[in-house]
């Protein structure tokens, strides 16, 4: 298999996440401004469809290889700053039982390594480049002229 052709494949699985995501959030941002209201930001419910316009946009930018660079090191700095604000503590909630809780806390845990790991995967294609297969290899001297 060329590289070109695993590159395309790796952009298609990094952006199934922020595509769904983003869909998902614009449908019922309720969870998403849970979080956000529980993380004390304020503007919760603005935030939330902000969130899913930038996952949805982001998403689809690196799904068709489109100003790659940059969504990518935007989506690196996404997932970061979700995985230390959003998935960086314990759970606790009151009145759950305390393996409960702490089996919450790993799920959470979990996720931020996996916010972790995405952003270096991020970090990666900034780096290398979409490949052939993409917007940007096919109208490459277009873009950085516009």
């Amino acid at each position: 298999m060329s590289q070109n052709v695993i590159v395309l494949i790796g952009r298609i699985l990094l952006s199934i996440i922020f595509i769904t995501s983003g869909f998902s959030k614009l449908g019922d941002p309720s969870g998403t401004v849970g979080m956000i209201s529980n993380a004390g930001w304020p503007a919760a419910t603005l935030l939330a469809y902000l969130a899913g316009i930038f996952e949805l946009a982001a998403g689809l930018a690196i799904l068709v290889g489109f100003q790659t660079r940059i969504a990518s090191y935007l989506l690196a700095a996404f997932c970061l700053v979700t995985a230390f604000v959003f998935h960086g503590g314990a759970i606790n909630i009151p009145d759950f039982p305390e393996a409960a809780n702490g089996l919450l806390s790993l799920f959470n845990q979990i996720m931020m390594m996996k916010n972790i790991t995405i952003a270096g995967a991020f970090l990666v294609l900034a780096g290398f480049g979409p490949g052939a297969l993409s917007l940007d290899a096919r109208f490459g001297k277009a873009l950085a002229t516009a």
